[in-house]
């Protein structure tokens, strides 16, 4: 019988659960801590490939014969984090993450821009918050010149994990609904409010493309072959651990 597995990747550490669905049962999980880079501004930062080292470490530790039967998996991410990514998919700075306040000032600049915070919830049904993706943008542009200049692709933690496994740059609805540019109620980016976060440039061309809840994508060969899962291995799209948990508890 066939496995599932599970993937969160937290701020303190990441996880992997294995589930075998017929017995409903668990059959295996492992774990590995994540270091936090913190500045005395509020900055709270993350290598990318720390995450990936950690999945890596985690599967390692599972046995073959377990990964072997790993039919399906899925990842559950720390949201609102920013992971800049360039056209090669090469991770251009440290990702800022949701317990990051040092771009509060950001959060007010972006809301004054389109009227303020009344004016934001009625475009998107959310205020712009410290810890929100999109205030982490106009910071990079002030601070990481170079990181912003060469950026090509948005990813939030969890997208990024899964552009690990695929090779696809994609998100969902889920956790995009925590970027702050998000419409909740059309599921659909709000060209003011990416306006709003950089008049000089069409952030539009950077989201990836939303994919549906119940999309299927085929593993990346190689990182199969890595983490030890058969290469007819699928990745469903997942989501933020807020919805993630939410599912999980019914």
């Amino acid at each position: 019988m066939a496995f599932t597995a599970g993937i969160d990747a937290g701020t303190q550490s990441l996880k992997v659960v294995v589930y075998d669905p017929a017995a409903r049962a668990l059959v295996a999980s492992a774990s590995a801590p994540l270091d936090l880079i913190s500045g005395d501004d509020g900055s709270r930062e993350q290598h990318a490939a720390d995450w990936v080292a950690a999945m890596q470490a985690c599967f390692s530790r599972i046995d073959p014969a377990v990964r072997s039967r790993i039919a399906a998996l899925a990842v559950s991410g720390q949201q609102h984090g920013f992971v800049p990514v360039d056209a090669d998919g090469e991770v251009l700075a440290p990702a800022k993450l949701w317990c990051d306040t040092s771009t509060t000032a950001q959060c007010a600049q972006i809301m004054d821009a389109v009227g303020g915070s009344t004016a934001t919830i009625a475009l998107a049904g959310n205020p712009i918050l410290a810890g929100y993706t999109a205030s982490k943008l106009p910071w990079t542009k002030t601070h990481r010149p170079e990181a912003y200049a060469r950026l090509a692709t948005i990813l939030l933690p969890h997208d990024y994990l899964n552009f690990v496994l695929t090779g696809q740059r994609f998100c969902e609805w889920g956790d995009a609904s925590g970027t702050g540019w998000l419409d909740v109620r059309t599921r659909m980016w709000s060209k003011e409010l990416l306006h709003a976060t950089d008049a000089d440039r069409d952030l539009a061309d950077c989201l990836p493309p939303i994919a549906p809840p119940d999309a299927l994508f085929d593993i990346d060969p190689a990182m199969a072959m890595q983490l030890g899962l058969p290469a007819t291995s699928k990745v469903a799209v997942g989501g933020g651990d807020n919805m993630m948990a939410a599912i999980g508890t019914g």
